[in-house]
């Protein structure tokens, strides 16, 4: 199963565009983990071309919050729906089982034992001053995180997180997270 991990960082936010629609945001800067070749990377608007063949290809795309803000900024710079690839929400599974949201961070601290080295309004900050590394070393980061949780989930049909001082467990059912879909992307692909 071709797999790939992604999250965006965005270069403005809801108050600049007068709206709360996410596909109203501008993206700045997208990451990868790419299970076919094992690689993190990293794009920008001016080189997504180089990134939708990977979505393309994809089995499952895996993120935070990923059907709610990532996917529908995305889509506005791909030529085709990237709704028709599998995807898997991992803030989705956690509402779903638990019945209300967390922060990636808080689930990364009680389930890995590490934390963000950001947070997004500081990515905006930082693509705005020009310093595009340190929002792409933020971005990579989140994707690994997003990776290392989604492994640990399927290993142990469960994630963690801390309400308050107690360390509690949210199951998931995470029977589906890897069967294939029958679907298949072409659209910028050369055939």
């Amino acid at each position: 199963m071709k797999k790939v991990v992604f999250d965006i960082e965005t270069s403005n936010v809801f108050q600049d565009v007068a709206s709360n629609d996410p596909a109203a945001l501008d993206m700045s800067v997208c990451c990868i983990y790419d299970y076919e070749t094992d690689k993190y990377s990293s794009y920008t608007k001016e080189t997504l071309n180089e990134m939708w063949p990977i979505f393309e290809k994809a089995d499952l795309i895996i993120g935070y919050n990923s059907d709610h803000f990532d996917i529908p900024i995305l889509n506005k710079y791909f030529s085709g729906d990237l709704t028709k690839i599998k995807s898997l929400d991992l803030l989705k599974e956690i509402k779903n089982s638990l019945g209300r949201r967390i922060k990636l961070d808080t689930v990364a601290e009680a389930t890995l034992g590490r934390n963000k080295i950001g947070h997004g309004l500081e990515a905006i900050v930082w693509w705005r001053n020009g310093e595009k590394d340190k929002v792409i070393k933020y971005c990579t980061e989140d994707v690994r995180i997003t990776k290392d949780i989604y492994e640990y989930a399927l290993k142990n049909k469960s994630l963690k997180y801390l309400d308050g001082k107690d360390m509690k467990e949210i199951k998931l059912d995470t029977s589906n997270w890897d069967k294939k879909d029958d679907s298949a992307m072409t659209f910028t692909l050369p055939f």
